[in-house]
């Protein structure tokens, strides 16, 4: 019994040696598996916020796509077919969709749109009208937007005269020398024309002339300040304006629809008289707000063949190298008689692309424009025009739709509500009303 005792006495002894060797190891092992629970719960979260950081360092390398860098994109992705259309501003015959416009914009990627009297007949109806062929270009591979214009001069040059509001002419508001209102009525009208889905409008006329009724007179510092806050109107109500023709038909006494005909002054002349004018809107106007529209009457001081529109020395030289002009050039009609006389369209096409013209306008006849479309991608593939020049045309009329063309479905509702209302008759009665007084 004594050795069980004794044995008894020796494993209390080694539990107490074991209990009092193990208590102060416990509270450490505890800790250590705390600091390795916290690391491998902290580990993660840095890692997280190492990857936040890095996200965030990329995406402030990343910079956002501009409307130019965009613009040139698509234009590298762009077919010769496609390029060519964007370059033409065609008219049509119908007050809706018709089997013509529907070719046009889908086949021959027509970006560009004039409507005139025969195509608009309410307000509501044209911006139907104007929605059904935006309609047709959104659907398209790269959704550009059409831009849609129109001559809205006022006094004689007025579509749809008998439901849009009563736009006086730029004479009676030139003689009225009342700069408010030219502004005023200005963004009346282009309120108006943005309500039915334009964009684009073929006004200020900055021809300088006494007896015309579309133009501001014949004081070139007061067309040019009446020509400004009209382009000031039509912006503030995201109408691009137009100024025209390029540079000054107040001289001639040929109407270019029928035919051609010359100035004869001098460039010294010319230039302190009718150029003025656009000289001094290119010099304090941001240019992505107009367009300049070249004349078809030659100018023999500064090019002594070509019309203005088809002259590299009136547009590259003059216009673009000399004032300084960075925006888009426009031709007039390519229908008028100052011109289609004298050439074919395909070859009125070629001169006024590699003269420099951005837009070519074709108003009126399917068959002439698809002329002209044919031409373009011919002449390019003939190499008579360089596609480096359809390119640079191209990324103007793009960057420019891209920049301004927010909406391009408008409400025919608001259209309704708007163009020619009471408000906007009145704001122009009052004026008439104070003219005369």
């Amino acid at each position: 019994m004594k050795w069980k005792s004794l044995l008894l006495i020796f494993a209390i002894f080694i539990l107490s040696i074991f209990a009092i060797i193990s208590i102060p190891k416990l509270p450490l092992f505890q800790e250590n598996q705390k600091t390795k629970i916290q690391e491998q719960r902290e580990e993660p979260e840095v890692k997280e916020a190492g990857n936040v950081a890095a996200l965030q360092e990329e995406k402030n390398d990343k910079k956002e796509e501009t409307v130019e860098e965009k613009a040139a994109r698509i234009v590298d992705d762009m077919s010769l077919g496609e390029k060519v259309g964007q370059l033409l501003m065609v008219g049509f015959k119908s007050t809706e969709k018709d089997e013509a416009i529907t070719d046009l914009i889908v086949n021959k990627h027509i970006g560009s749109v004039i409507l005139f009297d025969r195509n608009m007949e309410t307000p509501e109806q044209v911006a139907q009208l104007n929605n059904s062929l935006q309609r047709l270009a959104l659907k398209k591979r790269f959704g550009v937007p059409l831009m849609i214009g129109v001559d809205q001069e006022g006094g004689d040059i007025l579509r749809m005269r008998e439901k849009v509001s009563p736009i006086p002419s730029q004479q009676k508001l030139g003689q009225a020398a009342n700069e408010k209102a030219v502004y005023d009525i200005a963004l009346l009208n282009g309120r108006e024309l943005a309500a039915m889905g334009f964009h684009l409008n073929f006004a200020p006329v900055l021809d300088l002339s006494e007896t015309d009724s579309r133009s501001f007179g014949t004081n070139p510092e007061a067309v040019y300040t009446y020509g400004a806050k009209v382009v000031q109107g039509l912006h503030e109500a995201k109408i691009t304006a137009t100024l025209k023709h390029f540079p000054g038909n107040g001289r001639s006494s040929v109407d270019p629809h029928i035919d051609t005909s010359s100035v004869k002054a001098d460039k010294l002349d010319l230039e302190n008289s009718d150029i003025y004018p656009f000289k001094k809107l290119i010099e304090n106007t941001d240019h992505n707000q107009f367009f300049i529209m070249m004349t078809h009457i030659k100018y023999p001081s500064y090019d002594p063949s070509k019309p203005a529109s088809l002259s590299s020395v009136m547009i590259q030289k003059l216009l673009r190298e000399k004032l300084g002009y960075k925006g888009i050039v426009v031709t007039d009609d390519l229908e008028m008689g100052a011109v289609n006389k004298y050439y074919s369209y395909e070859d009125m096409a070629i001169e006024a692309i590699n003269a420099g013209a951005d837009l070519l306008l074709v108003c009126h006849e399917y068959e002439h424009q698809v002329e002209v479309y044919n031409g373009l991608v011919k002449a390019v593939k003939d190499g008579k025009i360089q596609e480096k020049r359809i390119n640079e045309a191209v990324t103007r009329v793009l960057t420019h739709k891209l920049s301004t063309i927010q909406d391009p479905i408008v409400d025919p509702q608001y259209a309704k509500e708007t163009v020619g209302s009471k408000e906007h008759k009145t704001l122009i009665e009052n004026w008439m009303n104070t003219k005369e007084q």
